[in-house]
């Protein structure tokens, strides 16, 4: 039941070729680093994994983190609901240079479709994106007179996520809101993998306080000191970190 994993290299190895991803974290908040930054270190140890699908709220700041992951030329598409975010310089000139995919999802529906995926829904319908170019193509069908456009669950291979605490058998508690999307990936996800600033005894977290049950988890480590990106991106970080 002990679910602990020695290092971050470990935590992110089953991680293959073609895999879809799901990254917790909106901007900053919540986003686990340190994980991200030990898949582009194998990466660039191996050459693997590649051609990535990336599930996550955003695509990335400067040149760490997402960022990093995708010019690294990890990632062949990126499912997201705000590309345009405060410096998203990578992203961008590889979409114009038609490098990398983008599906655009409205925030909402794309939260839902995660939770969907996690909750065994197939499908549900959402009036969001109605008659806009976000709804070509799919299924529309109308309740009490109102348009609704069918949207698809999604779920993935792995998901990154990042906890303030965690107990040895996976139950876990984030830091105000940095939770945002880590609790529907990590039941969207056959393999959840968990960056912890603490890891605690089973039992010593209140099941009371409990946000995500161990049974959606499937790795933790320990990072107790783990960086911030916008305090890497006011720095000019670029990843690999100097120092």
């Amino acid at each position: 039941m002990d679910k602990t994993v020695q290092n971050l290299a470990a935590a992110v190895a089953g991680i293959q070729d073609g895999m879809t991803v799901m990254i917790g974290g909106f901007g900053g908040a919540g986003g686990p680093i340190e994980l991200i930054h030990a898949l582009i270190d194998r990466f660039r140890a191996t050459g693997h994994p590649r051609d990535l699908t990336v599930i996550n709220n955003n695509a990335g700041n400067g040149h760490v983190g997402l960022a990093a992951l995708i010019e690294a030329g990890m990632v062949k598409k990126l499912i997201c609901s705000f590309p345009r975010s405060a410096d998203p310089v990578v992203f961008t000139e590889l979409y114009l240079a038609g490098k990398i995919e983008l599906e655009l999802v409205p925030q909402g529906t794309l939260a839902e479709r995660i939770r969907a995926g996690g909750a065994g829904i197939p499908a549900f319908y959402t009036p969001t994106s109605f008659g806009t170019d976000l709804a070509k193509g799919k299924p529309v069908e109308v309740f009490e007179g109102r348009s609704y456009v069918q949207e698809r669950w999604l779920k993935a291979d792995f998901a990154l996520i990042k906890a303030e605490t965690a107990d040895l058998h996976g139950n876990l508690t984030y830091r105000a809101a940095a939770r945002n999307f880590a609790p529907v990936m990590a039941m969207a996800a056959a393999v959840t993998v968990v960056q912890a600033k603490a890891i605690v005894e089973p039992g010593a977290i209140d099941p009371e306080n409990v946000h995500t049950p161990g049974i959606f988890v499937q790795k933790i480590v320990h990072v107790p000191n783990a960086v911030q990106e916008e305090d890497l991106n006011r720095a000019k970080a670029t990843y690999p970190l100097e120092g």
